[in-house]
Order: structure tokens, then C-alpha cells, then sequence
């Protein structure tokens, strides 16, 4: 009889371990990173591009834990015709992906089965149904992970010729819904998840990306303006079944809060904003968004504040990103001061968002490079933990102005403080221990400035914040009491 309990024990155990090495939650333990082809080369990406900008992503932040590089937006469509992409992708149209659909509906590279593959014209290496295989792997060889960005639903050719689901009887017009498509491109249309054919249409995706060596795919028209739950649910269990730990995101936002804890259960990272380019009421707009979603952050799926526009972006200049002057539509490095760049990146990092960085690796200055790889912050959006925003009540009448963040380290000792001067001009801000019943005496350390302060216990002062600035304190206790109770906010996770 002991032998059988002991048996059954480890059956147990050894199941317990096997989910708990296979649920998607262990597979983003930490928020992820990595690079997005999306800001720089919006929809006309190619191989030889991707591939120069691999090269340098490995050796500039890989080592800083960047480790994805995402293919994004519409790799499927070969664009104008007689297009060169790799010779003179700065001089058409960059409209194509979004206009005229009716003359691209037909032109799309797709299988017999209605699913999309990589048009040949951009990515000759996936030439023999291929896929993105070879450019998966030289990626891989690069010491990176592979990602891909998909259009929720079926393409509107597979169902006008009504291609046949793999592996089933049914077909694209039995599982497509006619008036549930994507209000920005209407190359697709979403798919019925109750319908028959539906989870096999998704699963044959799932496959194939992971035949290709995909590691991380962004959805998107899928949470916003309408939060498609159930193909959520079907890109899940597809993605559980398919053989390969895929990260999942879902694009884009502003994400409905109500549906927090479902895509919490099903994904890995999901967007609460719309698009973020490099305008400072886009920066703003995340203060509120990142705060509203604090406690959903970690426990391996994470509110995602969407890319970094740093560096050089807009290569294949974007039409209507900025509202600017055609002359500033074009290429361009960031249009958001310094001051404003290390408050974007201190933001994303105290609020653990992931960090996707948008900008052109290829054509990026040495000081992109040294602001994403900034030792510090990258530490505290990996190993901090009760990051949430500060509401002081004596300050209320200068809410709209400043912020405040706090954060603490894994370590059990240290911890982190923001302070952000949203306004127009300079500013000093201050931060009281009491507010979060901390006692004792501290020394902090500001990570942008060196600045060091060696001792304060009632008041901490920061002054000549720049406008739109921020300075980041490192805190370490030199002694007193702990508090007999803790400041009152939900925890963030560190598990399911």
C-alpha cells in the first residue's frame, strides 16, 4: 500500500511540475522585450532589412535583455506593383497596406488552406512554402527569438474563393463573419468562434507559426474597439496545443478594463492604449491608463503601454502618425525631448509595461541606444514588485501636474521612487515617507542626474524637475522601525 501512495504521489507531483512548466503564465516570468519593425517601417518591412536590423539589435541590446524581434504588419501583401522594396522603399505610397483593398484582396500570399504567408517579393527565403522558417532560424542563430504580428480573423480572398479549412469539411465562408471586420484594413474578416471550423481554421495557424519557429505573436483587432473574446479563447487553447511556447499579445487599445481579468487568464501582454508615437500627450495619456491597470501587473501576463518610439522611426514614411507638416510625416529621430524620453522609459519600466522598442536599430544614435539600456530602470522593470502610482490627498489640486511611482525591489529592501513634472515649466516636486507609512531614515540615489541625497526621514525634495521631466531615486533604508502596517494597494502578482 506504500508503494501505491508513494506512486500516485508522484504522479501528482510530476503532473503538477509538467503544467506548471507548460502554462503559458512561466513562459513571460518578466515583462517581455525586444524589438518591433512597426515604427520604423510601418507595413513594408523586408528580409534584408529585418535581417540588418537583427544584426544590430544582437550585439546593442540584446545583452540587455531584448531578445524578441517582431516582423509587423501586413507581411503578406507584396504592395504596388513593380515594387522594390529593398531599392526604393522610401519613395512609394506607404497607403498600400491601407487603401485601394480591392486591388490587393487577390494579390496576397496565402496556401491552399486561406492562411497567409509571407509575400515572396519581401522575404525570397520563404520561397518553397517555406514560411518565415529560414528567417526564423537566422534570427535564432543570432542568439534572438522570432515574432510575427497576424490580423485577427480569415482574408477576405480565401473566403471569396471559399478555400477549404485544413483537416476538416468545412470551409472560409462557414466560419467567416461578413460584418465583423477590422476598421483600419479590410483585407480580413473575423471569424465566428462558435462556429464549426472555426477552432481547426485557428489551430492550422498555430501550427504552421510554430512549424516556422515563432515565438511571440501580437493579434491585432482584438481588443479594441470590440474585445473579440471568443477567438481570444480559440488563439489560446491553439497556441497551448501547437507544440511551441508562443508569447501572446493582443493589439491594440485603449483595452476594455472590464475584460481585465480575461485577457489576463489568456495572454501573455495586452495593450491598454491606442497607438503611442512620439507626440508628449500620447506619454500622457498612459500616466492614466497604466494606473487604472496597476493591479493586473504581473504573475506572467502584463498590461502593455505599446512601443517605444525612440531613435530613428518612420523610414518608410508613416502618412498620418503625427499630425505634423508633410516635411516631418518623413523619416525621422523622435520628436520627444530627452527630458520626455526618460520620462517614457521610466514610466514604462516602474509600471513593469514590456519594452518593445519601435525605432530603427540600423539608423539610431548612441544615445537611443544608452537611454533603452539604462542598467537601472531595466532592473526595476524586471525585479520590482507593489509598483503602483502615489495619490498624496493634500495634493490634489496639483494632481493634473505631477505624479508620483513607487516600486519595491525583490530584494526586500530597496525601493524606487518616480517623480514626474507633467507640466509646461520647471518644477520641484516632494515626497513624504509617510505617504506609504514608511519610517525610519533613507539615502537615495537619482539615476538620470547621480545626484546622491545621504540622509532625509520626513521629506524627500526634488528640485528643477524639467518640464515633461522626471527624476528616479533609488532608496535604501539606513535604519529605524518597519511600519506596523503597510500603505493599502493591490499587489501585483507574482503568480497565478
Amino acid at each position: 500500500m506504500k508503494k501505491i501512495g508513494l506512486l500516485i504521489i508522484c504522479s501528482v507531483l510530476t503532473a503538477f511540475c509538467f503544467s506548471q512548466k507548460t502554462d503559458f503564465r512561466n513562459w513571460a516570468l518578466t515583462p517581455p522585450m525586444g524589438w518591433n519593425s512597426y515604427d520604423a517601417y510601418c507595413g513594408s518591412v523586408t528580409e534584408k532589412q529585418f535581417k540588418n536590423e537583427v544584426d544590430v539589435l544582437a550585439k546593442k541590446v540584446l545583452p540587455a535583455g531584448y531578445e524578441y524581434a517582431v516582423v509587423d504588419y501586413c507581411w503578406f501583401n507584396p504592395g504596388p506593383k513593380n515594387w522594390d522594396g529593398d531599392n526604393n522603399w522610401q519613395t512609394f505610397d506607404v497607403d498600400w497596406p491601407y487603401r485601394n483593398y480591392a486591388d490587393n484582396f487577390n494579390g496576397m500570399a496565402m496556401d491552399k488552406n486561406g492562411r497567409l504567408l509571407p509575400a515572396l517579393n519581401r522575404f525570397p527565403s520563404s520561397a518553397n512554402n517555406k514560411g518565415f522558417k529560414p528567417l526564423a532560424a537566422y534570427t535564432h542563430a543570432k542568439g534572438m527569438k522570432f515574432g510575427i504580428h497576424i490580423m485577427r480573423g480569415i482574408a477576405r480572398e480565401a473566403v471569396q474563393k471559399n478555400l477549404p479549412i485544413l483537416g476538416t469539411k468545412y470551409f472560409a465562408k462557414d466560419i467567416a463573419s461578413y460584418t465583423d471586420t477590422c476598421k483600419w484594413n479590410e483585407s480580413m474578416y473575423g471569424v465566428d468562434a462558435a462556429k464549426p471550423g472555426a477552432a481547426e481554421y485557428y489551430q492550422s495557424l498555430l501550427n504552421l507559426y510554430a512549424s516556422w519557429g515563432v515565438d511571440f505573436i501580437k493579434v491585432d483587432d482584438i481588443a479594441s474597439p470590440i474585445y473579440h473574446r471568443g477567438e481570444i479563447e480559440l488563439i489560446r487553447k491553439a497556441i497551448d496545443k501547437c507544440g511551441r511556447k508562443i508569447v501572446l499579445s493582443l493589439s491594440p487599445g485603449d483595452a476594455v478594463i472590464g475584460f481585465a481579468n480575461h485577457a489576463d487568464n489568456n495572454t501573455n501582454m495586452y495593450r491598454v492604449s491606442n497607438d503611442v508615437w512620439d507626440r508628449w500627450r500620447d506619454i500622457l495619456h498612459i500616466f492614466d491608463m497604466m494606473n487604472n491597470w496597476s493591479p493586473f501587473i504581473g504573475g506572467g501576463s502584463w498590461p502593455d503601454a505599446d512601443m517605444l518610439p525612440l531613435g530613428k522611426i518612420c523610414l518608410s514614411g508613416y502618412p498620418w502618425a503625427h499630425g505634423k507638416p508633410d516635411s516631418d510625416k518623413r523619416e525621422h529621430f523622435s520628436f520627444l525631448n530627452y527630458e520626455e524620453q526618460k520620462t517614457m522609459m521610466t514610466l514604462w519600466c516602474i509600471s513593469r509595461s514590456p519594452l518593445m522598442w519601435g525605432g530603427s536599430a540600423v539608423h539610431s544614435q548612441d544615445s537611443t541606444f544608452e537611454l533603452i539600456t539604462n542598467k537601472t530602470i531595466l532592473h526595476i522593470q524586471k525585479n520590482t514588485s507593489n509598483n503602483h502610482q502615489l495619490y498624496q490627498p493634500n495634493q490634489r489640486s496639483d494632481f493634473k501636474d505631477f505624479r508620483i511611482w513607487v516600486a519595491d525591489d525583490v530584494n526586500g529592501k530597496t525601493k524606487y521612487i518616480a517623480l514626474f513634472n507633467l507640466k509646461d515649466t520647471t518644477a520641484d516636486i516632494t515626497f513624504k515617507p509617510e505617504w506609504e507609512l514608511w519610517k525610519g531614515k533613507y539615502k537615495a540615489s537619482e539615476n538620470w542626474t547621480g545626484e546622491a541625497i545621504p540622509e532625509f526621514e520626513t521629506i524627500l525634495k526634488a528640485t528643477g524637475i524639467p518640464a515633461h521631466g522626471v527624476r528616479l531615486y533609488t532608496i535604501d533604508k539606513l535604519y529605524g522601525p518597519e511600519p506596523s502596517l503597510r500603505a493599502v494597494y493591490p499587489a501585483n502578482r507574482t503568480g497565478k
